[in-house]
């Protein structure tokens, strides 16, 4: 099987944010990020509950990063802390190590 090269995959964001108060399923995360997202194409990697908030990173294609952040912003309970072009990044300012 063939591999997509990186150019054609297309360019991507990682952007961690927090929601509080917290979640407790990845499965009710996932629902509550849908209904603010659409229209937006996203996938969910990392789920955390810490301490009173669930951090969560998702990644969005690069031309709708500044809409996807726009509209978790728009939300009471989420809030954006980093956005990077690489995971790693995101997780060690989240401290997801």
């Amino acid at each position: 099987m063939v591999r997509l090269g990186k150019v054609a995959r297309g360019k991507s964001r990682w952007v961690g944010f927090s929601i509080a108060p917290a979640i407790e399923s990845r499965e009710a995360c996932h629902a509550s990020i849908s209904d603010y997202l659409s229209g937006i194409s996203w996938k969910m990697y990392d789920c955390k509950l810490n301490n009173s908030r669930t951090l969560v990173i998702i990644r969005v294609p690069l031309e709708e990063c500044d809409e996807a952040i726009s509209k978790i912003n728009k939300c009471e309970t989420m809030q954006t802390i980093t956005k990077s072009g690489k995971i790693r990044l995101v997780r060690e300012r989240l401290g997801l190590n």
